[in-house]
């Protein structure tokens, strides 16, 4: 419990403290992806290829291009732990050809031994940490968790909901419910926090393309106005 008490003092400190002023950008977004023991090497792939296909698709890429300030975005893979530096490195996405390197370099991620357990807190601190030193000044940061199971190592992923939502960071979820069918109410009563924060689910593996396409769509129209009726109806879900 001491421990506990002062890893929390730590990171309150951490994220208290003064940052110079980063590049303005419209959002900062970082997604989490599970590789814990319980995601196969198919399943890997699945994600992967998911969140690739995203951003390829017309609506995602209309609603990218319509914030004038771009989307600063990163990728990182967790598990009991979280990696260190994110898989796919802060940049904005401004272009077209931003978005399909990226869609790209996200495809190519081969699998990574980040653990086998599933710390979900951990991995929102971690992002947490990713967005205080990316560099960028976004007019809204968002965290993407998701995952296929609950949160059975490390900090209580509820504590780090709270310190993210008192920095002004919105915590999003994807719940794969293909083990637990009732994923998606503990992501929403332990996970996501913050302004307009919501949980995608997605019904297994097969299905978390459609569901990541859903979910960027909604992340990043609010600021878009008039436009998020017209990206809707664009919207092409496989």
């Amino acid at each position: 419990m001491k421990r506990l008490v002062l890893a929390l003092a730590a990171l309150l400190i951490f994220f208290a403290r003064p940052v110079p002023a980063g590049e303005p950008v419209s959002i900062e977004l970082v997604l989490g992806v599970d590789c814990s023991l319980s995601v196969n090497n198919v399943e890997y792939d699945l994600q992967m290829h998911g969140i690739a296909a995203a951003l390829r698709n017309p609506a995602v890429i209309a609603a990218i291009l319509a914030h004038d300030k771009g989307v600063a975005f990163a990728l990182f893979r967790w598990a009991g732990v979280a990696e260190e530096e994110p898989a796919v490195g802060w940049r904005v996405l401004r272009t077209r050809d931003d978005i399909a390197a990226t869609a790209d370099e996200i495809e190519g991620l081969k699998s990574a031994n980040v653990g086998y357990l599933t710390a979900i807190g951990e991995a929102v601190a971690q992002a947490m940490r990713f967005l205080a030193d990316n560099g960028y000044d976004g007019l809204a940061r968002r965290i993407d968790i998701s995952g296929d199971g609950r949160s059975n190592a490390g900090r209580e992923p509820a504590m780090m909901r709270n310190l993210a939502t008192a920095a002004g960071i919105t915590i999003n979820g994807l719940a794969i419910l293909t083990d637990d069918p009732d994923l998606a109410r503990y992501y929403r009563q332990n996970v996501v926090a913050g302004s307009d924060a919501f949980v995608e689910p997605s019904l297994d593996y097969n299905a978390f393309r459609r569901a990541m396409l859903k979910k960027l769509l909604r992340e990043l129209q609010p600021a878009l106005s008039e436009a998020a009726p017209a990206l809707r109806r664009t919207a092409r879900l496989p």
